[in-house]
């Protein structure tokens, strides 16, 4: 289980490679006629041709699926990978295989209108088996938490689904607007505290500053300690940690095993976080999924912040 927790996250941390472009172009579809394709821009801006929706859907990724219900096309998904267990309705789509690879015959057979492929990560020689195979591919990406909603209205284009899409993006940059107004807002102009998100414990892996989790410790008035980091999700070592002395620990464990990550940190009693009690295990993995849920986590992380700076871990 354990095991299975780090490749997932492992695979996940690729979500926010540098370097990947994230429009708002492509709102609107041109209207085609009955039997002609119809032209869509996905998050990369490039031009997908679809045929009319209602459409058969496959989802590559746990995020892309969970925002495709979101955008009010979770009827049209007739197959996805593991791990996508958002919304509870997804767990009824069936799985073709996970994030790095997926049964291409399968695929095939199931004959879909259109894939949804993550371009950060995911199995590139497959994204171009699929794509030599005829099928249109289109690619969802988001890198900061305020690309979702714009890319949930793409999707609610590519599906017909655009009223829902609509509402579902509006109620989002809300929720954005009210986590920045609370938590981080107050802060401006004072210092953040700096906060090490552990990953991983044995080795140690951490995020940096270009994964949407840094993004999340931000919106919640919170520095990442270790931003300055390229990598999505690098290894550190201890003797790093100490010398960057964070102010807070968040031990981002899976379920059941947060206590035993805070307890590994006890052996450095030097470090600012262990000497005033504030190494804390965050056990919501909804943090690193790249769909609506992503908020409820981080809303979660940002009480946590705000609870462990105030001395109440």
């Amino acid at each position: 289980m354990a095991r299975a927790a780090l490749r997932f996250f492992l695979l996940i941390a690729a979500l926010t490679l540098p370097g990947v472009p994230v429009t708002s172009a492509g709102l609107s579809a041109e209207r085609p006629t009955a039997d002609a394709p119809r032209s869509v821009s996905d998050d990369l801006g490039s031009t997908v041709d679809v045929a009319r929706p209602p459409l058969r859907i496959v989802s590559l990724t746990p995020g892309a699926t969970e925002m495709l219900f979101a955008a009010g096309a979770g009827a049209q998904l007739i197959a996805t990978v593991e791990y996508s267990s958002e919304p509870p309705a997804a767990r009824a789509v069936p799985r073709i295989g996970d994030v790095a690879a997926i049964d291409l015959e399968r695929l095939v057979a199931l004959r879909p209108q259109v894939v949804i492929a993550w371009p950060a990560g995911g199995n590139p020689a497959q994204r171009a088996k699929i794509a030599a195979l005829g099928i249109p591919l289109y690619q969802q990406q988001v890198a900061r938490l305020s690309d979702l909603p714009g890319s949930l209205r793409r999707l609610g284009v590519l599906a017909g689904t655009e009223a829902v899409a609509g509402q579902a993006a509006a109620a989002l940059e809300a929720r954005l607007e009210a986590l920045e107004r609370t938590y981080a807002a107050p802060l401006a102009g004072r210092p953040r505290p700096t906060v090490l998100l552990q990953v991983w414990n044995r080795p140690v892996y951490t995020v940096g500053g270009r994964h949407l989790m840094s993004d999340a410790l931000g919106l919640c008035g919170a520095r990442n300690v270790f931003a300055d980091l390229p990598e999505p999700g690098p290894l550190i070592d201890t003797e790093a940690v100490i010398a960057r002395n964070p102010d807070i620990i968040l031990a981002a464990a899976p379920p059941g095993e947060g206590a035993a990550w805070v307890a590994d940190w006890q052996r450095f009693p030097g470090l600012a976080a262990v000497r005033n009690h504030r190494v804390v295990a965050f056990e919501n993995q909804a943090l690193s999924r790249l769909g609506p849920s992503v908020l409820d986590a981080t809303e979660e992380l940002c009480r946590a912040i705000a609870r462990v700076s105030r001395g109440s871990s």
